[in-house]
């Protein structure tokens, strides 16, 4: 009975540390995702310049990435990512990234990352079964304010930029030699099937419910970028 009464805490223990998994926890990671993106754009003098968020052509954003310092690559986190369709926002596709080197604060214990695609180049890559940001596609660390700067070529030139929130702070940070990737295991856990990126992030996949709350953080984030540029261009 002892042994029993034993072996029954040790699970509780077990089950407490790691949480939920399943659809639960990916239900968990798009109600992080989407929260953390809203609380970005809550304060647009210091989250993502309007214009960039308006021309993003796709959305990726890793809620409570990592523990430790940063100092060291090889970091790993899951997130999931959106693209712009002709109907809307894509249904949000489930990714991990990882290796490479991350520009975080170091110390820092817990990190939301947000990359932002910019032009065709970068979506294509995305949409490929691995992206690795190196080089060329690496992801450059974004301008933070209401406005990108004038001197800051990120329309014509840059794939994608990144961003990092750890303790309150927000700031553009630089992502290389990281590599971007499908989470299978998410993807069957939420969607039932190993949908692929391309097939979700094209818009052919309808969006379920549990999806509500990160997509509604997206098109409140685009709309609310929108109707600032449009008010300050009258």
């Amino acid at each position: 009975m002892k042994k029993y009464a034993i072996g029954m805490l040790m699970l509780s223990v077990a089950t407490f540390a790691f949480g939920k998994s399943g659809r639960p926890a990916t239900e968990d990671r798009l109600q992080a995702a989407g929260t953390s993106l809203h609380e970005i754009m809550a304060a647009p003098d210091k989250g993502i310049p309007e214009e960039v968020l308006t021309g993003a052509k796709c959305i990726a954003v890793v809620p409570n990435m990592g523990k430790g310092g940063f100092i060291v690559g090889g970091e790993h986190g899951r997130g999931v990512v959106t693209c712009r369709t002709a109907n809307g926002w894509s249904a949000p596709a489930f990714i991990s990234i990882g290796g490479g080197n991350f520009g975080f604060q170091a110390g820092a214990q817990e990190v939301d990352l947000v990359v932002l695609f910019m032009n065709d180049a970068g979506v294509k890559k995305l949409l490929s079964s691995k992206f690795e940001l190196s080089g060329e596609a690496s992801a450059a660390a974004g301008p933070v304010g209401r406005h990108a700067s004038a001197g800051t070529d990120w329309k014509m030139n840059t794939e994608a930029l990144s961003y990092s929130r750890s303790k309150g702070l927000f700031a553009g940070v630089a992502v290389d030699g990281s590599v971007i990737q499908q989470d299978n295991d998410s993807t069957k856990a939420f969607y039932g099937k190993n949908v692929s990126f391309h097939q979700t992030l094209s818009g052919n996949v309808h969006a379920p419910s549990g999806t509500d709350s990160f997509l509604a953080a997206v098109r409140a984030a685009e709309t609310k970028a929108a109707a600032h540029e449009a008010a300050e261009s009258k």
